[in-house]
């Protein structure tokens, strides 16, 4: 496929937005005003770029399953681009929200200030975002048409870097309540998520992550160089999971972002051939699933794939100069 591109915005009238640059932290909208990429297949030829804004999409009976995307702290969606069009070209939607305090544009709006207290109220707006989609693929919409008859509602799975790996963990996994007092698991089993996947993301260091079933098969991807996302959060988490349907993709010589904008290309190679994978097998029914290890340990420099309930020992880091954030 190509790749289709539009925005959606989605309003949610029940929960606010705080500013974090005024002294007390202040409301600054009684509502969460979610924009939302939307990625999608076609069979349009891409003009010149290897996106196509306002194409046709595809047509597949059922519809096509979903990824539901969760970006990291003082980026956008479109810093993801490649990897999230290499999920399109093969054959999924991907819906990415822009969060209203973590995104780039919203953290200079702030002047700067640290705004990642709002990382608990992503959860709910991965929910928000997901059961609009859902229900606009089902119902034709002026407020999204282009998914109209776009999404299988019985495929849908999630995956986040960063900040927005640790989102998509609580959400998949997590034992307490977001600001709002909602369970994790209310809001998870509300829409039925078959799949998670976490890049340099981990537990939030607040509530238990325990096995309490339906869990959504887990894809955990950690750079073993990451200062950013340290991997011991990481494998806390896999290790804490004690389910038979979870992978730990370990990039031997990354770092924090780019495994997953592209910049690195070997370690991206083996986080767009697995993922895909990964969600194929997960959404699609793919099988055998003994064959993900074969898709992570491609290039043995670059990457291992752990299939265990332990997980991989990745040694401290020496401390560096890393940049967090955009490369």
């Amino acid at each position: 496929f190509s790749v289709g591109i539009a925005r959606c915005t989605f309003v949610d009238p029940t929960r606010q937005v705080l500013n974090y640059a005024t002294n007390p932290v202040s409301v600054l909208s009684k509502q969460r005003t979610l924009v939302t990429e939307i990625r999608y297949p076609t069979l349009q030829p891409p003009n010149g770029t290897d996106e196509s804004p306002g194409a046709a999409p595809a047509q597949q009976l059922g519809g096509f399953p979903m990824i539901v995307f969760a970006h990291g702290y003082d980026v956008t969606p479109d810093t993801y681009a490649p990897l999230l069009d290499a999920w399109v070209r093969a054959g999924f939607v991907v819906a990415a929200p822009f969060f209203p305090d973590e995104n780039a544009f919203e953290v200079t709006r702030q002047h700067g200030v640290n705004t990642e207290n709002d990382l608990w109220n992503e959860p709910a707006d991965l929910v928000f975002v997901t059961k609009q989609i859902v229900n606009a693929s089902a119902t034709p919409s002026s407020v999204c048409p282009v998914v109209s008859g776009l999404v299988n509602p019985a495929q849908v799975g999630l995956a986040g870097h960063s900040d927005g790996g640790t989102a998509v963990a609580m959400l998949g996994y997590a034992r307490g309540n977001d600001p709002q007092q909602q369970t994790y698991q209310s809001l998870r089993t509300s829409v039925g998520y078959k799949a998670a996947m976490v890049m340099s993301g981990g537990e939030d260091g607040v509530d238990p992550y325990t096995p309490l079933a339906p869990d959504p098969a887990l894809l955990l991807v950690q750079s073993a160089q990451d200062q950013c996302s340290r991997a011991f959060n990481a494998v806390k988490l896999y290790r804490d999971l004690h389910q038979s349907n979870k992978w730990f993709l370990e990039l031997l010589t990354a770092h924090h972002l780019p495994p997953f904008d592209g910049v690195d290309v070997p370690a991206f190679g083996e986080v767009e051939r697995t993922s895909v994978q990964f969600f194929k097998v997960t959404l699609e029914g793919a099988a055998p699933k003994s064959g993900l290890d074969a898709f992570g340990n491609q290039l043995p420099l670059v990457a291992r794939m752990v299939y265990d309930g332990r997980g991989p020992s990745i040694p401290a880091l020496r401390p560096s100069d890393e940049k967090c954030g955009p490369t």
